[in-house]
């Protein structure tokens, strides 16, 4: 039985939809659902530190925050008590210490992320959170 559970977005199709299924888990359950999303700070360190930096930073934060906002709301919508929280650093590191800060049971997250290169990857966020989790995970495909 799950009391808490995490789910990790990114804006990406198949995050909307391991969201979806994170509400769904939380409803029956009657569990409260935890949203993270996460930038990459790491996408950043071959970049030089100039205005570049700071406007792809910005964009990625205010994709986060309408990601995040937009969970808040489908929550509402199906009586599911959700917290968010907008981290940077590391995604699979940041996620799976997220399941330890929020006490979570069950981590949700999509097979892979929005990038091409993640998707080359199978999923390195979710293969790294599978690996490395103390507490069950749910991997959703599209």
């Amino acid at each position: 039985m799950f009391r808490k559970i995490l789910v990790a977005i990114d804006g990406s199709k198949t995050s909307e939809h391991a969201l979806a299924v994170a509400l769904e888990e939380a409803r029956l359950w009657k569990a409260s659902l935890h949203v993270i999303y996460v930038i990459e700070t790491g996408l950043f360190s071959s970049l030089p530190m100039d205005n570049t930096w700071e406007i792809m930073y910005s964009m990625l934060e205010n994709e986060g925050k309408k990601a995040l906002e937009q969970a808040t709301e489908l929550g509402k919508a199906k009586g599911v008590q959700v917290t968010t929280y907008m981290k940077q650093g590391h995604a699979g590191n940041t996620i799976v210490g997220m399941t330890e800060e929020t006490g979570a049971g069950l981590v949700v997250l999509g097979s892979h992320g929005k990038s091409e290169v993640d998707r080359l990857l199978l999923g390195s966020v979710s293969s790294f959170v599978v690996s490395h989790s103390k507490v069950s995970v749910m991997v959703v495909r599209l």
